[in-house]
C-alpha cells in the first residue's frame, strides 16, 4: 500500500497544471558519434526504389482517411490511431530526403487536420472515452506525438509542439485520475503503452519541462517491476525466453512481442542520451546482439506470429506469419540509433543486410504496397486491410525503414566523415572545420563491388575518412588517388587521415565471391550469398523445380563461382548462374548444370500464384557420412 501511495503522489505531481509553455532545448548528456548528412541525391537502382515509394506510397496516401477516426472517437480495441503517425513520420523522412513543395503541402494539411481533432482537454485519439488507456490507445497517442514532434523539428511550428505537450499532459493526468500503471495498460506486458517513452523523452529535450523527464523515469521504473517487461534486468536473457508462454498469444502477458519490444528500446536510447546512464545503453546493446545471434535470419529479419521465438536456427523451416515488415523496419531503426550513437560497423552491416533483402523484399516493385510477411520459401503475398483503414500496419511501417538510408549513407563526426553505405549519389555535409563538403559515390553496388568516391572540399583540409569494410569482404582493396592504403580489416572502418584536396578520389573493390552459408550440423540446407545480397531460386528462372535438391560446386576455399546474367531485366534486379549438381536419384554419371538465381528482393515479386521461390537449398544426405 505504501508503494502505491507514493506512486499516486508522484503521478499527481506530474499532472499539476504547469502551463508555462515556453520552449527551451535541453542539451543532451550523450551526443551521437555520427551525424546524418545535410542532404543527399541518390541515383541508380536504390534511387529508383526511393522515388517509387515517395510517389506511389507517401504522396498517394489519402490523408483525410487517416484523420477521420480521430473525429469519430468510437474505437474500443483496434489500432487505427497508429496509421497517421506512421505515415507522417515516413513522409517527413521522405521530405528531408527530397523536399518537394507538393509533399510539404500534404504535410501541412495532415498536421492541421489532426490538430483540428484535439479535444479541449488535450486528447488526440480515436478511443471511446470509457475505453481510454486500453488496448492500443496509448500506442496510437505515441505515434501522434512522434509525428507532431517530427513536424516541429522540420518547421519549428509552435502549434504542433503545444499540441504535443497538451497530449502528453492529458495522458499523465488520465493515468493519475484512473490510478493506472502504464505497464498494466494494453497488451504485451505494457510494452505497447510504455513505448510512449520515446516521444516523452523527445518532448523533454525540446521543452526542458522537468515533468516529462520525471514521467520518462517513472515509465522505466515501472518497466522493471514484476508487471513490466523488465527490459533492463532481463537484457542477459534470450529475447524469446524472458517470460513463460502466455495464455493469449497477443494478450497482456506476451513478453516476446518483437516490434513493441524494440520500440521500447528506442525510447530507452533516447533516455540514455538525456541522462547518460550506462545501464540503458548496455541493456540495448546486449539485447540487440542477442536478437542478431538468436533471431535474425539470412535476409536480415525474423519473428514468427510477430514474436521472437529463437528462430534463427529454425529459418530453413516453413514458419507461420514469418518476418513481419513492422519488425524489419523497426530492426533497421533500432540499428540506426546504435550506429549513430556508437559508430560501430556491425550496426551498419546489419542495416545493409536487412535493407537490401528483407526490407526491399517486402516492398511491391512499384512502391505502392508492402507485404505484411515475407517468407524465405514459398510465395510473396499482399497483406490484408486492418481496422477499415485501407492499409495495414506494415504498409505504414515499410517506408519508415526505407527512408532512413539516404541521409545516413554518408555521415559526419568530430574528426571527419564516415561512409556507411555504398549508394550511387551525392551527399552534402560539413567538415570538422565547418566547411561545406560534397561526397560523390559512383557505383552500381551491390551488382558489383566497385565504388569510386570523390571528395569535393572547397580547399585543402585535414580530416579523417572512415570507410566501412563489410564483415563478409575478406579481400578489400582501397586506393587514394591510385595509391593503395594497404590491408584493411573486415567488419571495421578503415580510417584514412590525411590532408584532403579538392577532387581527391578513393577507389574501393570489395570481395564479391559467392559465399556458401550452412544451417545445421548435417548438410540439410545451404544458401548462397553474394556481397550483402541473398541469392534465391525463383520459378521464373527455369528448371529444375525450386524445391529440387541441388549442390552448387564449391571451390577449395569454400566459395562458388557466379556468372552475372543481367541487371534490371524482366522485373528482376540481379541474376547469376552457378554450376550445380542436381540430385537425380539415378545411377551413372551426373553432370553439373547451370542453375539461375536472383536476388531475394526480386524473388516472387510478381505476387501471383506461379511465382514460387526458395532461399535455402535442401541437400540430399549421403547415408555413408552418417555411419560411424
Amino acid at each position: 500500500m505504501k508503494k502505491t501511495n507514493l506512486f499516486l503522489i508522484f503521478l499527481l505531481q506530474l499532472s499539476i497544471a504547469v502551463t508555462s509553455y515556453g520552449q527551451k532545448v535541453v542539451k543532451s548528456v550523450i551526443n551521437d558519434n555520427l551525424v546524418q548528412a545535410n542532404s543527399a541525391v541518390v541515383g541508380g537502382f536504390i534511387g529508383g526504389k526511393l522515388d517509387a515509394s515517395y510517389q506511389n506510397r507517401i504522396l498517394a496516401q489519402d490523408v483525410n482517411r487517416l484523420v477521420e477516426p480521430f473525429r469519430n472517437r468510437t474505437e474500443d480495441r483496434c489500432w487505427q490511431s497508429e496509421f497517421w503517425g506512421k505515415w507522417f513520420t515516413s513522409a517527413v523522412l521522405a521530405y528531408r530526403y527530397r523536399p518537394e513543395p507538393q509533399l510539404k503541402t500534404v504535410l501541412d494539411q495532415a498536421v492541421s487536420g489532426l490538430l483540428s481533432t484535439q479535444t479541449p482537454d488535450g486528447y488526440i485519439g480515436n478511443y471511446r472515452e470509457d475505453k481510454h488507456l486500453e488496448q492500443w490507445d496509448i500506442w496510437g497517442r505515441k505515434y501522434c506525438m512522434l509525428g507532431l514532434l517530427s513536424y516541429y523539428d522540420l518547421t519549428k511550428d509552435k502549434n504542433s509542439l503545444l499540441a504535443t505537450r497538451k497530449l502528453a499532459d492529458h495522458l499523465m493526468k488520465e493515468l493519475t485520475d484512473k490510478k493506472a500503471l502504464i505497464v498494466k495498460q494494453g497488451n504485451h506486458r505494457g510494452m505497447a503503452a510504455s513505448s510512449v517513452l520515446e516521444p516523452i523523452c523527445l518532448l523533454y529535450s525540446r521543452t526542458s519541462d522537468q515533468r516529462y523527464l520525471d514521467f520518462a523515469n517513472e515509465i522505466v521504473r515501472q518497466m522493471e517491476t514484476s508487471d513490466g517487461p523488465q527490459l533492463i534486468s532481463k537484457a542477459d536473457i534470450d529475447v524469446s525466453e524472458r517470460f513463460p508462454k502466455p495464455k493469449s498469444w497477443y494478450g497482456p502477458e506476451q513478453g516476446q512481442k518483437a516490434y513493441e519490444m524494440m520500440s521500447c528500446y528506442e525510447g530507452l536510447l533516447e533516455l540514455y542520451r538525456l541522462t547518460g546512464k550506462p545501464e540503458y545503453l548496455e541493456a540495448v546493446k546486449k539485447t540487440w546482439q542477442n536478437i542478431l545471434d538468436t533471431e535474425i535470419n539470412i535476409a536480415g529479419s525474423g519473428t514468427g506470429m510477430e514474436c521472437w521465438f529463437g528462430g534463427k536456427h529454425l529459418q530453413t523451416m516453413h514458419i507461420d506469419h514469418y518476418q513481419e515488415t513492422c519488425v524489419t523496419a523497426t530492426w533497421i531503426k533500432l540499428s540506426q540509433q546504435l550506429l549513430r550513437l556508437t559508430g560501430e560497423a556491425k550496426y551498419a552491416d546489419a542495416i545493409e543486410q536487412t535493407w537490401y533483402n528483407a526490407l526491399l523484399g517486402s516492398m511491391h516493385p512499384d512502391g505502392a504496397d508492402w507485404a505484411k510477411y515475407t517468407p524465405l520459401a514459398g510465395r510473396r503475398l499482399e497483406g490484408g486491410e486492418q481496422c477499415g483503414m485501407g492499409i495495414n500496419c506494415c504498409v505504414a511501417s515499410g517506408p519508415r525503414g526505407l527512408f532512413t538510408l539516404p541521409l545516413t549513407a554518408v555521415m559526419s563526426d568530430k574528426e571527419g566523415i564516415s561512409i556507411n553505405f555504398f549508394v550511387e549519389g551525392t551527399y552534402h555535409l560539413q567538415t570538422p572545420g565547418g566547411k561545406p563538403l560534397e561526397v560523390v559515390q559512383q557505383t552500381d553496388y551491390p551488382a558489383t563491388g566497385k565504388i569510386t568516391v570523390k571528395l569535393l572540399v572547397p580547399k585543402d583540409e585535414k580530416l579523417k575518412l572512415g570507410i566501412r569494410i563489410p564483415l563478409w569482404s575478406q579481400h578489400t582493396e582501397i586506393e587514394v588517388n591510385g595509391q593503395s592504403i594497404g590491408e584493411v580489416t573486415a567488419g571495421k572502418y578503415a580510417n584514412i587521415s590525411r590532408l584532403w584536396k579538392p577532387g581527391d578520389v578513393i577507389s574501393l573493390a570489395f570481395d564479391m565471391r559467392g559465399r556458401v552459408i550452412r544451417n545445421g550440423s548435417l548438410p540439410e540446407n545451404i544458401a548462397i550469398v553474394r556481397g550483402p545480397i541473398v541469392l534465391t531460386r525463383d520459378a521464373r528462372l527455369g528448371s529444375p523445380h525450386v524445391d529440387e535438391s541441388i549442390k552448387p560446386l564449391i571451390d577449395k576455399d569454400g566459395y562458388v563461382k557466379l556468372e552475372p546474367v543481367g541487371v534490371n531485366q524482366d522485373g528482376i534486379w540481379m541474376k547469376y548462374k552457378c554450376l550445380s549438381m542436381i540430385e537425380s536419384h539415378k545411377e551413372g554419371e551426373n553432370k553439373p548444370k547451370e542453375i539461375t538465381f536472383c536476388d531475394y528482393a526480386s524473388a516472387g515479386n510478381t505476387l501471383d500464384e506461379n511465382s514460387w521461390f526458395r532461399v535455402w537449398l535442401p541437400q540430399s544426405i549421403d547415408p555413408r557420412i552418417l555411419v560411424k
